[in-house]
């Protein structure tokens, strides 16, 4: 019995679910009617706008032939009148001038006669105007005897039989099937990327292309759950497009395009993903002087930074009071127990490191000092850079110096030697680290011009190294090597002094 009593109660709880099922697709079904009839009625008033539009255009066309017409029929009509205007003048002339003749002839004074008739006679030969007695005479000869223009107007007719029967074959807007992504075409380098495609037919009803793409650290096609949203490139004319200026702080990015013609867009093309990888880092807060402030990609000297606070804590442990040090919290929000070293970088040494190491590969950033910054370098070191070394001034650290204190001076500096360099100082300076290649390049960011190169072997991974005093200076990261610089890298030319060319610095 109880056995029973449960699969009826299956039985009805299936029952049930089944009813909600139907219900809910019954609404499905009413919701899809009621968008048919709204669309048929919304496609019917485009439709009719479409035919008014092509209606409005022969209308406008019409018109426009129409006033042709008028214009040559004026510019006839005006011609002809002025020619009959003139052979009516002409023939009036003759006709006097034929009247006047016959009188000669009836003159019986031999003297009159004889100058009349002369002067008909150079008047006819000469085809001069003769004037006697307020008659003006032109000779009818002078006159062509021809239209200046035709009557035919048939030029201005046009045949619509072509375009009759492209209007016959009119059909509704397809689809457009999915653009194919030529992916051999495609190209990643300084900081773009080029997408290129191609429609897998001919067809001139499209209208636009939507090109959508996001970042990844993910290798080959999108995942279905991504976290990234995509981002959308709209009204696209041609079959390629160059995204420029972009931060590659993943290692990949999907892209996917679709056609649209005036009716709809058709369905994305397969996505295709290309690698974009950039060396990205940031300024570490737990390696900074106390006198620097440290954001991500921000530091600025701060004169006062942790001087008040470290003579308490002197005051403090003189007194022994027994109360430990207070804990002092790093911009990046992690407390300073956290550091690798407290106050790794003291003394004069304003310096912080960068938050990942260089361990094989080719790199580059740039970095652009604030306005009035007094002093400041920009290069790489191994991690063992003491917390009182200065960058440059060691044998495992690689820099250029810029100091605009007193007097300014713009130097290559390595093992306390450095080379000082006739070069104006850039807005904004590139750093180049080929780390297998053994090369430390410092470019013009801007224009791409080689300021200094170091050439050594590292034996040790490196570290983005900087330097401030009095000033602040702004990173850039995520970027790729800029193509100029690899071709320059790849020819050896122009390659800076080397380390070995450096002079001495005083002790």
């Amino acid at each position: 019995m109880d056995s029973q009593r449960e699969a009826l109660q299956r039985i009805i709880t299936t029952l049930a679910n089944k009813d909600d099922e139907i219900q809910n697709f019954i609404e499905t079904l009413n919701h899809t009617l009621k968008n048919v009839q709204v669309n048929t009625t919304k496609v019917m008033i485009d439709l009719e706008e479409e035919f008014g539009a092509l209606q409005a255009t022969l209308d406008e066309m019409k018109a426009s032939m129409v006033n042709k017409i008028k214009q040559e029929q004026a510019y006839k009509s005006q011609e002809l009148q002025n020619q009959l205007t003139i052979c009516n003048n002409a023939l009036e002339s003759s006709e006097e001038l034929l009247d006047y003749a016959n009188r000669t002839l009836s003159t019986n004074d031999p003297e009159a006669f004889t100058k009349a008739a002369k002067q008909i006679k150079d008047s006819t030969e000469m085809k001069l105007i003769f004037t006697r007695a307020g008659v003006t005479m032109a000779p009818a000869f002078r006159l062509s005897l021809k239209p200046k223009i035709s009557d035919n107007m048939t030029h201005l007719m046009v045949d619509f039989f072509h375009e009759k029967q492209m209007l016959r074959s009119l059909k509704f807007l397809p689809v457009p099937r999915a653009p194919e992504i030529d992916l051999a075409d495609c190209l990643v380098a300084d900081n773009c990327a080029t997408v290129v495609w191609r429609m897998p037919e001919e067809d001139h009803k499209i209208d636009h292309y939507i090109l959508e793409y996001r970042k990844t650290n993910y290798e080959g096609p999108p995942r279905v759950k991504e976290e990234r949203n995509w981002d959308i490139i709209d009204n696209i004319k041609d079959t390629e497009y160059t995204l420029t200026g972009l931060k590659f702080e993943s290692k990949y990015m999907n892209f996917r395009v679709r056609a649209c013609n005036k009716a709809v867009a058709g369905d994305y093309s397969e996505p295709i993903t290309l690698e974009t990888r950039g060396f990205n880092f940031t300024f570490d807060g737990t390696t900074s002087h106390q006198n620097l402030k440290v954001d991500d990609f921000t530091v600025e000297w701060d004169s006062s930074g942790g001087k008040g606070q470290e003579s308490r804590i002197k005051g403090k442990e003189n007194k022994g009071s027994g109360t430990p040090s207070p804990k002092r919290t790093s911009v990046s929000g992690r407390p300073a127990s956290a550091r690798s070293n407290r106050d790794r970088f003291t003394g004069e040494s304003y310096t912080v490191l960068g938050d990942a190491l260089i361990e094989n590969g080719q790199h580059y950033w740039e970095v652009k000092s604030q306005k009035d910054c007094k002093s400041y370098s920009i290069g790489v070191s191994y991690r063992n850079l003491g917390k009182f070394d200065q960058l440059g001034k060691t044998v495992t650290s690689w820099c250029i110096h810029i100091n605009n204190w007193l007097q300014t001076s713009f130097a290559a500096k390595h093992n306390n030697k450095a080379k000082f360099m006739d070069a104006q100082v850039p807005d904004k300076i590139g750093v180049y680290c080929d780390y297998d290649g053994g090369h430390v390049s410092f470019y013009n960011a801007d224009t791409k011009q080689l300021l200094h190169t170091f050439k050594t072997k590292f034996t040790q991974p490196v570290i983005p190294a900087f330097m401030v005093w009095c000033g602040g200076l702004n990173l850039y990261t995520g970027l790729q090597v800029p193509s100029a610089i690899k071709s320059l890298q790849k020819g050896d030319g122009g390659l800076g002094g080397s380390e070995n060319s450096l002079t001495g610095l005083a002790q």
